[in-house]
């Protein structure tokens, strides 16, 4: 048991994040050592993709704070600045024993930077890892600011120890959203499909987010892309995109869909929900990182478009091609039926009891907060 009551603040900027967070926020509200608290801004506060902050409270967790940190016009380092100034004043008032991020956002980047520079512990969940966008800089970035870091598997705690993290200071624990996967509380796809009205018998997901670092050649991939769904004459389930620059582009490209019976088109679907949709899926098609991460851990085959996940994941099962309507038809025709061995690249579902055999060794909180760097030799 610690000495004393440890609090600790987890940040949300997105319906994704907040979906491999969930377990460990979960984990640490029933412990009698430590006090969970949430951040919640981003995406989450923005109307147009869902307002996934109801989704956030409904969860029933104790301590949520709801922050807006971005109008529509705001460029990354704005909403960067925004969201370290928020956090910052919400930091002085709570005065957290330690602030978790996920992944390579620019959220994450913020309360890496109010963590480290007011002393206080930062843990990482998901750095190590590569794609091929500013998203990886952003991660980067963010574990050489983290004092502890949760990976999902070897190869991303070898890139940390390449950047001259502490191989004592890096836990792999898996991907936390595959606690929730293997859960047997998932809704029934019958459920779920009441509860967002999809008739389908047999869907597809289409999920495309913009390449930050690729923006001239957004509006003609998107273009192809949604061309390739159109030509293929099957179901899809669509979900938008996240809110990086650029995502104006391809909502406006989901315009040619309207009145399409054979398209249902959502803001955003609840975590457990989507899992299911995933789980019950023919194909997963475009750049997201479910279709690298949890498609393959249920076995099924993702149609992985572009650049976006470049070196991501080495699984049999996703199919890398270019943004080309003809070549995308093709290769849903080629692989619609196939089913794989389930990959379990990213962990086996156990992340939160892992996250907390760490969280409570007294180890943990003597943790230096002057960083060292570790030279290879």
């Amino acid at each position: 048991m610690l000495s004393n009551m440890k609090k600790i603040l987890f940040l949300t900027g997105t319906r994704a994040d907040f979906g491999k967070l969930k377990s460990l926020i979960s984990k640490v509200e029933h412990h009698p050592d430590f006090e969970a608290h949430i951040f919640v801004t981003g995406m989450h506060l923005i109307a147009k993709y869902g307002m996934t902050a109801n989704e956030v409270e409904k969860t029933g967790f104790k301590s949520i704070y709801k922050y807006i940190n971005q109008n529509g016009h705001d460029s990354m380092d704005v909403v960067l600045s925004k969201t370290v100034l928020g956090l910052s004043d919400y930091v002085k008032e709570l005065q957290p024993d330690m602030i978790v991020v996920h992944g390579d956002r620019v959220e994450a980047m913020a309360g890496a930077i109010v963590g480290s520079l007011n002393n206080i512990l930062v843990s990482h969940i998901e750095g190590g890892e590569v794609s091929g966008t500013i998203d990886e800089l952003i991660r980067h970035s963010v574990s050489k600011m983290s004092h502890i870091h949760f990976v999902s598997n070897e190869q991303a705690k070898l890139r940390l120890i390449q950047l001259g993290e502490l191989d004592s200071s890096i836990f792999k624990i898996g991907s936390p959203d595959l606690d929730i996967m293997q859960s047997k509380d998932l809704p029934t796809l019958q459920e779920v499909k009441e509860r967002y009205g999809i008739d389908f018998d047999e869907y597809s997901v289409f999920m495309y987010h913009p390449v930050t670092t690729e923006l001239k050649n957004l509006a003609s991939n998107i273009r192809e892309a949604v061309s390739g769904l159109i030509e293929s004459n099957r179901n899809y389930i669509i979900i938008y995109p996240n809110n990086d620059h650029g995502s104006e582009i391809i909502i406006n490209e989901f315009d040619r869909l309207k009145g399409e019976p054979r398209f249902k088109i959502f803001p955003s679907i609840r975590f457990e929900c989507f899992l299911t949709i995933l789980k019950n899926t023919k194909i997963m098609i475009g750049n997201s990182s479910a279709g690298i991460r949890e498609v393959p851990f249920y076995g099924k085959p993702t149609i992985n478009l572009g650049s976006r996940q470049n070196n991501r994941s080495s699984a049999e099962s996703i199919t890398n091609i270019r943004e080309d309507a003809t070549l995308i038809v093709e290769t849903i025709n080629a692989i619609i039926d196939k089913s794989y061995t389930p990959f379990k690249e990213f962990g086996d579902g156990k992340s939160d009891t892992l996250f907390m055999n760490v969280i409570e060794s007294t180890g943990t909180w003597n943790i230096n907060k002057q960083k060292s760097f570790m030279d290879i030799k």
